[in-house]
């Protein structure tokens, strides 16, 4: 009879524990990178824990801005997408704007019926304004857990222009609301975290800073061997690639690098989307070559076979993001350069675990040297990958939400 009752109490505190929750992002899956990809992996790790997870979000768009269509499901998870009609335009600032409103369209008209009994909304920002539009219509009883994968504030600083400064004007406003309706918010990084606490006074006793995890599966692949040939170096760009990458001065810097070093380095894009094709149709280097993005049962093999991964940030944002491939690079064990602002989150962290390489500067030369030491470098690329699975777990992520 004891040990009936400590089971049934167990089997009753299980079912106590289980929450319902409801994610907010026009980013997931099938989406293959980015913040699709990292929802996805939340939302997966959320349901195998037993809890009951509505995610209210778009037909797959990312990173090509063109909308597919998608019936795709997760098993335990129930998906509402909308979007599927949208068409975004090649100019940035409209596309931005046409995702926000329609996406705040879209779960102000699903939230009335996907909120009843829910105990934790998550919204994941950017983008933030569908959040700033539903606070009227949130049931005050549910937990609102803000997780902030970009300060969108901080990447509108460098653009000029009356346009601009006005939509850097609503950003503002909009974050800082949505950021102090939160009961808890989740950033990436520390630079964000304390950024944000500055731009918005935030409260610091709802603060909490876990970062990014990492998703391989040690599973390596053998199908891109045409492509990244082991006669030569490969030094590689792969995921998605927009303004915060700095295209056109990562592509500059891979036409300049290509005339100085030996014949065997190639230079790649594994990407798509705008800047992607524009750069591919521009390109007249025959050492530098564009391939679609792989699909994840090849990302380790990617790795894998790069001797070489470029990390770029552009210049002025790193307090904007830390980039949510970082711990797969580091995992894998490949020789990462990583193009950071000075006295970045990124660059402290490096030299505090003792890692691999970091350039302050987009000058050609001062990146090809660092380029140069990073391939000839003997680096303990095993002590980074022991760095990456202390400080990149997704446990710890679970944890910080239903805390």
């Amino acid at each position: 009879m004891y040990w009936e009752s400590c089971k049934s109490y167990k089997r009753k505190k299980k079912v106590n524990n289980k929450k319902k929750i409801l994610i907010i992002s026009p980013f997931f899956f099938p989406e293959p990178i980015s913040t699709g990809k990292f929802n996805t992996d939340v939302v997966r790790e959320l349901s195998e824990k037993g809890h009951d997870v509505t995610v209210l979000c778009f037909h797959p768009f990312y990173p090509s801005w063109k909308t597919k269509k998608s019936q795709e499901t997760i098993e335990g998870v129930t998906i509402v997408r909308g979007g599927k009609y949208l068409i975004y335009p090649k100019l940035i600032v409209l596309r931005r704007i046409i995702l926000e409103l329609g996406f705040a369209f879209f779960v102000l008209r699903k939230l009335r019926k996907h909120q009843k009994k829910q105990d934790i909304v998550i919204p994941i920002f950017p983008p933030s304004f569908a959040f700033y539009i539903i606070l009227f219509f949130l049931n005050k009883k549910i937990k609102k857990i803000g997780m902030v994968h970009d300060l969108q504030e901080i990447y509108s600083s460098n653009k000029k222009g009356i346009l601009n400064k006005f939509v850097k004007y609503c950003i503002h406003k909009v974050e800082k609301k949505c950021f102090n309706s939160c009961d808890k918010l989740i950033f990436l990084s520390n630079e964000m975290k304390e950024e944000a606490e500055i731009l918005y006074k935030l409260d610091s006793t709802k603060l909490e800073v876990q970062y990014p995890f990492i998703t391989l599966k040690n599973k390596i692949t053998n199908q891109l061997n045409s492509i990244l040939k082991s006669e030569n170096i490969n030094v590689v760009y792969s995921g998605a690639l927009g303004e915060k990458q700095n295209p056109i001065g990562l592509y500059n810097f891979f036409n300049y690098a290509s005339d100085k070093v030996a014949k065997n380095i190639i230079f790649h894009f594994f990407s798509q989307g705008e800047y992607f094709n524009q750069i591919k149709e521009e390109n007249r280097n025959p050492r530098i070559q564009f391939h679609s993005l792989v699909s994840k049962e090849n990302l380790e093999e990617l790795y894998h076979k790069s001797d070489i991964q470029v990390l770029p940030q552009q210049i002025n944002t790193s307090k904007g993001s830390l980039p949510s491939k970082l711990p797969n690079l580091l995992a894998s064990g490949v020789k990462t350069l990583v193009i950071t602002d000075k006295n970045s989150e990124i660059e402290k962290l490096f030299k505090i675990k003792k890692l691999t390489t970091i350039a302050n500067s987009w000058e050609h030369s001062l990146l090809l040297e660092k380029l140069i030491d990073l391939i000839s470098s003997n680096d303990n690329l095993e002590h980074q990958q022991v760095v990456a699975k202390e400080l990149f777990t997704i446990d710890e992520m679970i944890k910080k939400i239903l805390s």
